[in-house]
């Protein structure tokens, strides 16, 4: 009776653990291949090991994505209108979360694995990372559902090049996914906007 007691006690603090925001490691903004070097190397791979990324690439991924890379608060991705309208929410294998850039955090949304959600791929179910791309209507007053679609695309577009080019650099596999489940996803968080794409991070398969 202990034992199954104990059982229960651990897998609720576990629980707990999950449930919170994160507080990300300060990105690492040095370092890296030269740009050319980087450009040479960037590929899709659709093939990824089940090894998780640390906590520190978690944020530097995240921060080359569309962190904020001046004290004006702007962003290493451009933004029609500089209205920041891209929110990241990573998808790891216990919860999911969404990224704030302005405070370094990851903060929680649900304590469901939602790659699947996202996309029926078999390689999603093995990438340990996927971020999705949401276009923040409400951080785009004044456009026109017309600009909304055009430059939530576009910026989106931004973002994912940046991610490509952390994993190049870090040699890290990635695919960006447009055939996503649009619907589902936006009824599972909830947001004002529109899923543009998704993009699976990880170690490439070789390295278990």
């Amino acid at each position: 009776m202990k034992k199954i007691f104990l059982i229960i006690s651990l897998f609720c603090m576990s629980s707990l653990l999950i449930a919170q925001d994160i507080q990300l490691p300060l990105p690492q903004t040095k370092g890296g291949l030269p740009l050319n070097e980087t450009l040479f190397r960037r590929s899709t791979s659709r093939e990824f090991s089940t090894t998780k990324l640390s906590i520190q690439q978690i944020s530097d991924l995240l921060w080359c994505a569309n962190g904020v890379n001046r004290p004006d608060g702007k962003r290493t991705a451009p933004s029609a209108r500089n209205a920041q309208e891209i929110d990241i929410y990573v998808f790891l294998p216990d919860a999911t979360y969404l990224y704030n850039a302005e405070d370094n955090k990851l903060i929680f949304i649900s304590g469901d694995d939602l790659r699947t959600v996202a996309s029926h791929s078999a390689f999603a179910k093995v990438a340990p990372v996927m971020l999705l791309f949401v276009a923040n209507y409400d951080k785009m007053k004044g456009f026109d559902e017309s600009a909304k679609e055009f430059y939530g695309a576009t910026d989106a577009g931004f973002v994912s090049q940046n991610v490509y080019l952390y994993c190049a650099s870090n040699t890290l596999s990635t695919v960006v996914l447009g055939h996503i489940n649009r619907d589902d996803l936006k009824t599972a968080l909830k947001f004002n906007g529109k899923a543009i794409l998704a993009q699976c991070v990880g170690y490439p398969a070789d390295k278990e």
